[in-house]
């Protein structure tokens, strides 16, 4: 894999973003449920983390907004900001599915190349990056006591593990990683809002009794 170690300074950057973003989103989602800015605040930081944190356990390495709470302080900023901004302007109900999509683009590269950092092989990197994409949206539609918007039929999961799999591809290739990033990202979110705006998703179980 070329280089991807010499990311680490972009790569924080992208994951300050991807935490922001999440955080915001949550916020977004649970202002549905009339939550107070405790309720706010949680949501959020689950949504930002969440994801991240079970990558990290599950890789035996030290749990990132652990390590270095630049993450944590970026989340409760975003929660605090889009929490009152929110109360000064009107926002449309599906707001909150643009950040979670961006968001997801980051987490999912992210979590793709710290997975390769660790040295996982390509399989399980592109899955740790699914889990760090999708994991925290789980949280924070469970905290909100909605079904998780991951299995309600628009791609979500599927677009995560394409893009995650674009990335690791394009880095067997004489391909710049920075590059690579940018062109998984980029699949991610389009085919997220592509399956948002066109309502596209995999086949439902059905089971004829």
């Amino acid at each position: 894999m070329p280089d991807i170690i010499d990311l680490s300074d972009l790569m924080h950057a992208i994951s300050l973003v991807a935490v922001a973003m999440m955080a915001a989103a949550g916020v977004l989602e649970a202002g549905r449920k009339r939550f107070d800015l405790f309720g706010m605040v949680v949501v959020a930081v689950a949504a930002a983390l969440g994801g991240g944190s079970l990558r990290d356990m599950l890789l035996d390495r030290p749990v990132f907004w652990v390590a270095d709470q630049t993450y944590l302080i970026a989340a409760l900023i975003a929660a605090l900001l889009t929490f009152f901004l929110a109360r000064l302007f009107t926002l449309p109900a599906r707001l909150f599915l643009i950040p979670d999509a961006v968001g997801l683009a980051l987490f999912t590269i992210t979590g793709t190349k710290a997975a390769l950092v660790w040295g996982a092989p390509w399989l399980v990197a592109s899955f740790m990056g699914v889990i760090t994409g999708v994991m925290g949206g789980i949280l924070r539609d469970v905290l909100c006591n909605e079904e998780p918007l991951v299995f309600q039929g628009t791609l979500y999961a599927t677009a995560a593990w394409a893009g995650a799999l674009v990335f690791l591809g394009l880095l067997s290739w004489p391909v710049d990683a920075g590059l690579a990033s940018v062109l998984g990202g980029l699949l991610i979110f389009v085919v997220r809002v592509a399956a948002i705006r066109w309502s596209i998703g995999l086949p439902r179980f059905t089971a004829r009794l």
